[in-house]
């Protein structure tokens, strides 16, 4: 998917025991694309695991150790995002990344894990200049919610005047509905 979206700089947020076949594949895409792979990884022994199992796999992308929280206001122009939900405040990470001015993909892996009404993509994304084209849930591994955003930069000025529909399904009911903005 990240190669897919030709995603220039990929960041990942990644703890203890998480498992390596999501870093190996956004390495992969980088590799494709010719971008960047950003690993955060919150202490040393992470880092130690992290490398060690990539490495094995003939691998080695960029590893960043502190809290993700922290380190996000350093990472700018974001194409593609990977947190796990069940990190502590997941949310608060992807509030805070620094999107490309292109718009990203954002992807929450392990979402089996939390209530659906607990996290909701658009108290997440939009802030102004970012705003939330699609979102979907999938049903593979442990439950991948993604999210693809858009960006209003350098756009605000071809928009104005000029009304849009925007389409919405409720994941739970299945309605759909046709909002004019």
């Amino acid at each position: 998917m990240a190669a897919g979206w030709n995603a220039s700089f990929i960041v990942e947020a990644w703890s203890h025991g998480g498992g390596t076949a999501t870093s190996i594949g956004l390495t992969v895409a980088c590799r494709q694309t010719n971008g960047r792979h950003v690993c955060i990884v919150p202490d040393e022994r992470s880092r130690l695991e992290y490398v060690k199992a990539l490495e094995v796999a003939g691998m080695s992308p960029e590893v960043i150790v502190g809290e993700p929280e922290e380190l996000m206001s350093g990472l700018n122009g974001i194409d593609f995002l990977v947190v796990d939900s069940q990190q502590n405040r997941f949310s608060r990470v992807l509030k805070l990344a620094k999107l490309s001015n292109k718009g990203a993909v954002m992807v929450c892996k392990n979402t089996n894990s939390r209530s659906a009404s607990s996290f909701s993509w658009r108290n997440v994304v939009y802030d102004g200049s970012h705003w939330l084209i699609r979102s979907i849930f999938l049903p593979v591994g442990e439950g991948l919610d993604i999210a693809h955003v858009g960006s209003c930069a350098g756009n605000s000025s071809s928009r104005e005047g000029k009304r849009r529909w925007i389409k919405h399904v409720n994941r739970r009911t299945g309605e759909e509905f046709a909002i004019r903005k």
